[in-house]
């Protein structure tokens, strides 16, 4: 007897790390972290998508914003997070591009985590605060000559998307300025709206009600082709001034998250992606689903992190 109950014992042990393995997935709220403030392009995307997640996978999906430091707060707690699958972030362009923006951030952007999928990108529309007179590129462009150093652009961030594009289409018009930060889209919108900045590169899907309100004008879209919601907004390309940038956006989970958790997840937001309604609503914003799976998602960001090094180190971009 006491040699069946011995073998029972050690059948039971050996059998723990499987059962937990093929332990249910989840069975409590899951939180996707974003790096900038509410209202802006990453809380819409996320919550549209962590609305529909909600549904497939049986659990809440809540977004919670921590911005600040360009990203690298969020990014870094995320890093350091239980890799249990309940804390996710929605990364943007700024996971590639810091690297080459801070001298230290204290976690590696692609060991640290487990790409679980790509949602797709939002070009940037160039466009100013409604009562500048400028209703072109060259008009513009003729204005900060004019005025060299008085003019000002906004963006997301130190070393963001926004602020890079600001700074390669200065460079390229030989016109000079001012670059003026924010924690995040939403108060540079805020800002943009009510006149306090001039001019700004960002999403179409946070700027197209205003511009549709009349509160900004759009001059020019930084994509190879003019985008569906603004037909007759010309190209940078159009306007004399060729320049592509676009916000990305992805999840990922903490590196070491068990892969049938990132297997899961990762066919949740496939499935989500396909949905009729949420192509609709992100389409209608200017936004470009361009679904991609964990590995190819991880390729993408190394080539991002790339790409983007070499813009900084081509455009001799500082960020003191």
């Amino acid at each position: 007897m006491k040699s069946i109950a011995a073998a029972l014992f050690a059948a039971l042990v050996c059998a723990a790390p499987a059962s937990a393995q093929d332990a249910p997935y989840p069975t409590r709220p899951v939180k996707i972290i974003i790096a900038f403030p509410v209202g802006g392009l990453l809380d819409v995307v996320s919550r549209i998508v962590g609305e529909k997640l909600t549904g497939l996978l049986g659990q809440q999906i809540i977004i919670e914003a921590r911005p600040g430091a360009g990203g690298t707060l969020a990014t870094s707690a995320v890093a350091r997070a239980e890799p249990d699958g309940y804390t996710l972030m929605m990364i943007n362009d700024n996971h590639a591009i810091n690297p080459s923006v801070f001298k230290t951030i204290p976690y590696d952007s692609v060991k640290d985590f487990a790409p679980i999928g790509f949602v797709g990108t939002a070009p940037m529309v160039f466009a100013v605060t409604a009562g500048l007179a400028p209703g072109s590129i060259a008009e513009l462009v003729a204005l900060a000559r004019e005025k060299p150093g008085e003019l000002t652009y906004g963006s997301v961030g130190v070393g963001s998307a926004a602020h890079l594009a600001g700074e390669m289409f200065t460079a390229t018009a030989g016109i000079t300025m001012q670059h003026v930060p924010y924690r995040g889209g939403a108060p540079a919108l805020n800002d943009l709206i009510a006149g306090h900045l001039n001019t700004m590169f960002l999403s179409a899907v946070v700027s197209l009600p205003h511009i549709e309100a009349g509160k900004l004008k759009p001059l020019a879209v930084a994509a190879s082709s003019r985008l569906q919601v603004l037909p007759d907004v010309p190209t940078m390309a159009e306007a004399g001034y060729p320049l592509e940038a676009a916000y990305w956006f992805g999840l990922v989970a903490p590196a070491g998250t068990p892969p049938p958790i990132v297997a899961k997840l990762e066919k949740a937001l496939a499935e989500v992606l396909a949905m009729p309604d949420v192509k609709d609503r992100l389409t209608a914003m200017g936004a470009v689903i361009a679904p991609l799976g964990s590995q190819a998602f991880a390729a993408y960001i190394r080539r991002e992190m790339t790409k983007w090094a070499e813009v900084i180190a081509k455009n001799h971009v500082t960020f003191e």
